[in-house]
This record gives structure tokens, C-alpha cells and sequence, in this order.
């Protein structure tokens, strides 16, 4: 048995494995109905409200776009969003649903936080419970995690039909797909996991915050509101911004065992499920499968380095006789394993909740989250969004494997030309700039260096972690980097922007370029894409790219503190 390693630990992680797995064909095969427009057990009731709101919205379903309107739509649709959410944080003071009198939301402060729920990061410089009102919650946050998973889902599916379709020149309807995600498959699910999440202990009121008395005989605030509703939508659709400041490690949030797995399941169930959609509508399930079991290579291995790392406990405290695992920054109701596989979820899928403090894990229980993001959320990956950065890198890896045999790289039918590797290195090269970029400004300027608690590797790791957060979309953080300042606020929202939509546009630029290709028929010469042989390549290009990109940056950081013996450890600025 490894150190920090335990068959209890295991039996969770196995679980867990075994219950996304369980849920992938089922949700697989309900999405492909719905976004292909058949019949599903929900029409009944559901086909006359879509039907009433495109007629409302003025909308013919049966009108495809061509992919430039599609994102065309996306792009409008978003910035009226932010719009929308920007003047509700700004104003809410003088709006309804305000019990506990919150004033308005500084201008850097609201424009942050409207580009990260615009987004589907939800990265928080604020606490809720002492920032926000209820409508600014309900109306602002929980609306927004609703449209902005319904668009990644939309756009994957786009993507998808970039590979099914032939000699067409659209990918569908950005405001058909959106509606149905949606109306189908976000609503129905989250109604029925807030029930859960009430019955598990989660308020769902709109009462003034309760006013308790202390054994001391003190006065004591105690938070509440409509949560319920809100910790079901931004786990579901991996947004991951908290109702609390302590996110899912709030009892009010998180109370149970039983409520920390499904929520752990529950930020993968849809993005696990989308890559059957995709094997369903190229017509091969073993594609999709394929895709999914490189996910769980890369999964696997992140969780298996973080649990042991975790387990194996702080260094300098174990050469002083206190053995044990490293329980600091953790809950006990979840203990080190629940922690460990949250940590990894949370940041292989852009969901950024955080059940525990990542700035409290080792060294190396701190790079894996760090890893999971700068690889491109790819590993599951946000809702949608993971299946189109993983399609990304498939591009790649096909066009590697072109080379190797000296031919023509071709995918399902599908060849891959300069135009597809361009957009796909494009989408991957535009994270780095940003991550790498912002970083060294702030370790360079003092509105930078003002913003993590320690120095050192330590403290860069904290500011190279937050604009990874930011531009990966995931929304966690360290949680040592004070980042409600106008700097921070400022480039972490220009980071998010990027990491989303420089992302999408050229995702959506190979979904139209595939769509228009006719299909060819695989030869003796076509490379095999469902089997271990592509697995293997998929993720040996995925690291390759994560490495040459990124591990020179990471080795200032946590390795740093690895090597130096000591989780947490952190060095004099004279002497970093």
C-alpha cells in the first residue's frame, strides 16, 4: 500500500468513477434525442412552452445558421447578458429581494463578477453572503449559470454536426440548441437535484438572515436565502460560483456525505455523457468512448497523485513525529479523500467549487488542479465546453499522426487540413498567452505583488493559479491572492474573456469548415480512432502541448516547494 493511500480512500474514488460511468449512456442517448429534435419523455409537456417561446422570440427553428451567425448570435447574446447582470449588481441596492441591505457593487468589483458568470467561470472576489442580495443572486448569478452551461453545451453540439454533416454549410440554430438545452435538460434536472439538496439540509428561503444566540450569550448573523437553487445549477453546469464564501465546504452548501458525492458526480454527469452524444451523431458510440477513456487516463492519474500526496501528509511535520495526512484546509466531514477527488473534479471539469482550501495541500496535491487547468479543461471538462477543447486537441493529434505515416490526416470521414490545425492551435496557444502573460505582469508590477499572502514560490504559484483559474474558466482559487482590487479585477476579467470566447470562435471556425467537407471513405490507410493505439496518442499529444507550454512556468512554483521539502513552505522575497 502506497503512504497516504487507503482502501476506504479507494472505494469512494471507485464509486464515484462507477456512478459517472453508469450515467454516461442514458444521458448520452436523452441529449442526442433533444438536440436532434425527436421525441423525448418530456415533449409532452415541454414541446408547447419551446414552441411559445420561439414564437415570442420571433425564432424558426427549422433556419440553421451558418456558423459566423451562429457565433454571431452567441457573441450578442452574451454581451447583453453582461449587460443585464452588470446593471443588476450596480443598482442593487435600490432593488427588491434586499433583506440584508447590501449596497451596490463596486464598478471593478461588478464587472468582474459579470464576465465571470457571463463566462461559466464564476470566479468570486467577493463573499456572497456579505456582498450580494437575493435578487442579485437568483436573478443575476443563478440566471446567467443557466444560459452560460446552455451555451457550452450548444456550442459542442455545433461542433458535433461539424463532423457528422457533409457538404453543408450550417451547424445549426444557436437559439434552438440554447432553448433546448435549457428547457430539456437543465431545468428538469436541476428542479429535481434542489429537491435533493433541501432534503440533505440546503435552505431555500427567502427570509431575512436569522439572529441567534451564542452559548457565550453573544449575537450571531447565520447567512441564508435561496442556495438550493443556486448550488444545483453551478454544479450541474460547472459554474462552481458559491452562494457562501466557503463555496461547497459551507455546510449550508455541502452538509453531508451523501450531498458531497453527488455534487462531485453531478459536475461531471453532462460532460461525461456529451461524448456519447457525439459517438451517437458521427454514428460510432466507440468514438466517443475513445475520447472518454483519454479523459480517464488523465483523470486517474491526477487523482491518484493528489490522494497520495495528501495522504502522505506535510513533510517537515512527519520528520517531527506528527504522522498523518494533511488535514489543513479540509473539512473532517469529508476527510482527505472526499477532498482530494473534489480538488481534481472541480478543475479536470471548469467548475471551480471547492469543497476544501487548494492553498493548504501539498506541494503536489496543489499542482494537479493547477495541471487539470492549464491542460485546457479538457479532462471532462466544463459542460460542452471540455467535449469542443478535447475535439481541439484531436485535430492535433490526427494531424501528428498524418505526419508520422506521410499522409493526408483523416477523422471520421473528414480530412484534416491547414485550415482545422490553424483554428485548433489558435484556441489552444490563446490560454498560455494569457495565463503566462498576466502572470508575469503582476510579479513584476506592485499592484501585482500586493495581491498574494506569501512570497516566494508560494506566493507565485497563488497569482500563476488565479489567472489559470480565470482563463481555463474554472473560477477556484488558491485562496491566498487578495484579488478585489482594480488590478486583479480588472485582468482576471480580461483573462476569462479571452479563455472563453477565443476558444469558441475558433472551434466554431472548424465546425463550419468540416460541415462543408464531403466525406470520404476510410481506406487500408485510415488510422483507427476508437481504439488504444488513438487513446494512447490523444493523451501523449495533450501532455506534449501542456508540457512544452506550461512546465517551465510551473517549476517556479509548486514544484519549487515540493523540492524544498515542504507543502506550504514559503521563502523571503529576498531569498525566493
Amino acid at each position: 500500500m502506497i503512504q497516504g493511500w487507503t482502501l476506504a480512500g479507494w472505494i469512494q474514488i471507485a464509486l464515484f468513477c462507477a456512478i459517472v460511468l453508469a450515467l454516461v449512456k442514458p444521458l448520452g442517448l436523452y441529449m442526442t434525442r433533444v438536440f436532434t429534435g425527436a421525441r423525448t419523455p418530456l415533449s409532452p409537456l415541454l414541446r408547447p412552452v419551446e414552441c411559445g417561446l420561439y414564437r415570442l422570440a420571433g425564432i424558426d427553428e427549422r433556419h440553421e445558421q451558418h456558423w459566423l451567425t451562429y457565433a454571431g448570435a452567441m457573441l450578442v447574446f452574451h454581451a447583453a447578458g453582461f449587460v443585464l447582470l452588470y446593471g443588476i449588481l450596480r443598482l442593487q441596492a435600490v432593488l427588491p429581494l434586499n433583506p440584508a441591505d447590501q449596497g451596490a457593487v463596486a464598478p471593478d468589483l461588478a464587472f468582474n463578477t459579470a464576465v465571470s458568470f457571463v463566462t461559466n467561470t464564476n470566479w468570486q472576489n467577493y463573499g456572497g453572503e456579505s456582498t450580494l442580495s437575493y435578487l442579485s443572486q437568483m436573478l443575476g448569478l443563478t440566471h446567467q449559470n443557466f444560459l452560460s452551461a446552455a451555451t457550452g453545451i450548444a456550442l459542442a453540439v455545433a461542433l458535433i454536426r461539424g463532423f457528422s454533416r457533409a457538404s453543408s454549410r450550417t451547424v445549426g440554430s444557436f437559439w434552438v440548441d440554447l432553448t433546448r438545452c435549457t428547457l430539456y435538460v437543465l431545468l428538469p434536472l436541476c428542479i429535481a437535484y434542489t429537491l435533493f439538496l433541501v432534503w440533505q439540509g440546503v435552505p431555500q428561503t427567502l427570509a431575512p438572515y436569522a439572529e441567534a444566540t451564542t452559548l457565550e450569550g453573544g449575537q450571531q448573523t447565520i447567512a441564508l436565502g435561496p442556495v438550493a437553487s443556486q448550488v444545483a445549477i453551478k454544479m450541474l453546469g460547472t459554474n462552481g460560483g458559491g452562494f457562501f464564501n466557503a463555496n461547497a465546504a459551507h455546510p449550508f452548501e455541502n452538509p453531508t456525505a451523501w450531498s458531497n458525492l453527488v455534487q462531485m458526480v453531478s459536475i461531471f454527469a453532462l460532460g461525461a455523457a456529451l461524448t456519447n452524444v457525439f459517438g451517437r451523431m458521427v454514428g460510432d458510440e466507440r468514438q466517443g468512448w475513445a475520447i472518454l477513456a483519454a479523459m480517464g487516463v488523465l483523470f486517474l492519474a491526477g487523482v491518484a497523485i493528489t490522494y497520495a500526496a495528501e495522504g502522505a501528509g506535510n513533510p517537515l511535520l512527519n520528520a517531527l513525529g506528527l504522522q498523518g495526512g494533511n488535514l489543513e484546509g479540509k473539512e473532517l466531514r469529508f476527510g482527505i479523500p472526499g477532498s482530494a477527488l473534489f480538488a481534481v473534479v472541480t478543475t479536470a471539469a471548469s467548475c471551480g467549487a471547492v469543497n476544501a482550501m487548494h492553498d493548504a495541500f501539498t506541494a503536489l496535491g496543489g499542482l494537479i488542479p493547477l495541471v487539470n487547468m492549464q491542460l485546457g479543461e479538457i479532462i471532462v471538462g466544463g459542460v460542452g465546453a471540455g467535449l469542443y477543447g478535447m475535439l481541439v486537441f484531436v485535430v492535433v493529434a490526427i494531424f501528428v499522426a498524418g505526419l508520422m505515416v506521410g499522409r493526408t490526416p483523416e477523422y471520421l470521414g473528414k480530412k484534416i487540413e491547414a485550415r482545422e490545425v490553424k483554428m485548433a492551435m489558435l484556441a489552444i496557444l490563446c490560454l498560455p498567452l494569457m495565463m503566462l502573460g498576466f502572470t508575469a505582469l503582476a510579479t513584476v508590477l506592485p499592484a501585482g505583488l500586493s495581491g498574494p499572502a506569501n512570497a516566494g514560490p508560494h506566493g507565485f504559484s497563488e497569482i500563476l493559479y488565479g489567472f489559470t483559474s480565470a482563463a481555463a474558466n474554472n473560477g477556484s482559487a488558491f485562496a491566498g491572492l487578495s484579488g478585489n482590487t482594480p488590478f486583479y479585477n480588472l485582468t482576471l476579467g480580461a483573462g476569462m474573456l479571452v479563455g472563453r470566447f477565443f476558444v469558441i470562435i475558433p472551434a466554431l471556425a472548424i465546425a463550419g469548415s468540416l460541415a462543408a467537407k464531403k466525406t470520404v471513405p476510410a481506406s487500408a490507410g485510415t488510422f483507427p480512432t476508437h481504439g488504444g493505439l488513438f487513446v494512447g496518442l490523444l493523451v501523449g499529444v495533450i501532455l506534449i502541448v501542456g508540457g512544452l507550454t506550461f512546465f517551465p512556468s510551473l517549476a517556479l512554483g509548486p514544484i519549487v516547494e515540493h523540492l524544498a521539502g515542504a507543502a506550504g513552505q514559503t521563502f523571503a522575497a529576498a531569498g525566493g
